[in-house]
């Protein structure tokens, strides 16, 4: 995510450039699906910076969620979540570190970009890919993109019982918004 920020925002620049993630402008969406309905939640961003250098890129940083932010409408199925299937108090945060980026994001208008990197959770790191589209205007960028969880291969519980089935993968939706840091 970082490199792919960063080829988007410099375009033919090749000096580093380091974005800067609003928490309050960011929103982390989750989906999970069951044959009777489906339940939807969010989680909020406790910070995020990223650093990309257009010239071979690389991409550093790292983008922080607060795991115990999460909800989902329930006050029973989120004490549930946090204690049996997320460990919040064991695992308190989930940190995606890019590492590469593919395209590039122009000065202005919207651009799309694969960034890859490491996604920890549960206290393990992952391999993701995730595709982002990128809106810029100035040195203001929204990037919204969304990956997969397979939460239960990842080594979490399925929450499901003998009456209710949930799907073992949780999608993840974002929007972020980032400046440019001159």
């Amino acid at each position: 995510m970082k490199k792919l920020l960063c080829l988007f925002v410099c375009g033919g620049c090749y000096a580093a450039t380091t974005f800067d993630f609003d928490p309050s402008k960011t929103r982390i969406d989750f989906t999970l699906h069951d044959p009777l309905h489906t339940v939807h939640g969010t989680f909020t961003l406790k910070r995020g910076n990223m650093q990309l250098d257009p010239a071979t890129g690389k991409a550093s940083g790292e983008i922080v969620i607060d795991v115990p932010s999460g909800i989902s409408g329930s006050s029973p199925r989120d004490k549930r979540m946090h204690k049996e299937i997320l460990e919040s108090q064991k695992y308190p945060e989930a940190v995606f570190t890019p590492d590469h980026v593919r395209g590039q994001i122009a000065p202005e208008g919207t651009s799309e970009i694969d960034v890859h990197g490491s996604f920890r959770i549960h206290g393990a790191d992952h391999e993701v890919m995730i595709h982002f589209q990128v809106q810029a205007n100035g040195s203001q960028f929204i990037a919204t993109g969304s990956f997969t969880i397979p939460y239960v291969k990842w080594g979490m519980k399925n929450p499901s019982s003998f009456l209710l089935r949930v799907d073992d993968k949780v999608e993840i939706d974002v929007r972020a918004e980032a400046s440019q840091k001159p």
